[in-house]
């Protein structure tokens, strides 16, 4: 029986493609930044996001950690959604590692967080307070139905943040799906940001990776905090060579993701016992619940991992699937007939 993984679109596995550069790559010693495929990967993010440098850095989590650290000094606050990836599921790391003081904001059903609420966060210059240095913005927003944040939110936040002086870090893990749900280039919903991280390993389906993007003074100051964090590789070129054929390959077709999301979307809305918004299934992430005391989202979980589907129970009668290469429309067909019959 085929397994079919909607648990996350971090369970890729790479392409044909990936592999042979894996096998092929040109490699150097990347803390004396010479490594060949490394520097080409750095040199294509950049230009991918409309900025001047770029570092690779093992993971989305250790992107978002060194950009805020290298942001803010101890004691600084960052301001950021209340359900951002930042806030929830990075073990805390820019308190623990950083001493940065998270102030939150609740998230709005699309992801937003409201910029006269980010205004009426920041601390007045006072010796009680902490000093406002970061603003966080997550996009696409997982805890948020996947939903792509527009070019012109995030350039609105971006001249609130330069006009306050304070920075902007975007967490941009799958900003590709938002560019592909928007139709816009990636670098225009990176333009405002003073810092960008993007993930090659969700999507995108390299195995390991993702990338920092922003100045070069900042990407120089960046690359020490790498070495903070026990980031500097060796001969990197291995991951790179990867990510390279995942931003040559890999984003234009994220939109048949996000037709299969929707194919998904609209199966579970016919299903009984089930409660889902279809239009707000607008990427590669996939919310519903479970309706009434009849069934518990755990068990749905469990009978549906019998029948060889994976999701992700996320909550108190809440559950998430993520299409992703490697899945197909017959595989989403198969698995909306699981999931019938198991809510049965």
């Amino acid at each position: 029986m085929k397994s079919i993984d909607l648990r996350s679109d971090t369970v890729t596995l790479p392409s044909p493609a990936m592999r042979e550069a894996v096998y092929k790559a040109e490699l150097g010693d990347d803390v004396f930044a010479e490594d060949p495929t490394v520097n080409r990967l750095e040199q294509m993010a950049a230009e991918r996001m409309g900025k001047e440098a770029a570092l690779l850095v093992v993971s989305g989590t250790m992107g978002n950690v060194t950009c805020v650290l290298t942001h803010c000094r101890r004691g600084d606050e960052v301001i950021l959604g209340d359900r951002s990836h930042t806030f929830l599921y990075e073990a805390g790391g820019v308190s623990a590692l950083g001493g940065v003081h998270p102030h939150t904001i609740a998230n709005q059903p699309d992801g937003t967080i409201l910029p006269d609420e980010i205004a009426a966060a920041i601390r007045p210059d006072n010796v009680h307070f902490p000093r406002t240095r970061l603003i966080c913005l997550e996009n696409t927003h997982n805890r948020c139905a996947g939903s792509p944040l527009s070019v012109e939110y995030t350039n609105a936040v971006a001249a609130l943040a330069k006009k306050r002086g304070l920075l902007l870090h975007l967490d941009g893990a799958r900003i590709f799906n938002a560019a592909i749900a928007l139709g816009v280039d990636a670098k225009e919903l990176a333009r405002g940001a003073d810092s960008v991280t993007f993930c090659l390993s969700k999507g995108l389906a390299a195995p390991v990776g993702s990338l920092v993007c922003g100045s070069a003074e900042f990407i120089a100051e960046a690359r020490r905090t790498r070495k903070v964090l026990g980031g500097g590789m060796r001969q990197a070129g291995i991951i790179a060579a990867a990510g390279i054929i995942a931003l040559e390959q890999m984003v234009d077709r994220l939109a048949e993701d996000h037709e299969n999301a929707k194919r998904l979307a609209k199966g579970i809305a016919n299903i009984d016992g089930l409660s889902i918004n279809v239009e707000n299934v607008r990427t590669d992430i996939v919310y519903f619940e479970v309706a009434g005391d009849r069934l518990t989202a755990q068990q749905l979980t469990v009978e549906l991992a019998k029948k060889g589907v994976k999701i992700l129970n996320i909550g108190p009668g809440r559950l998430r699937a993520v299409t992703h290469y490697g899945i197909t429309a017959d595989d989403i067909d198969i698995a909306i007939k699981a999931i019938r019959e198991a809510a049965a």
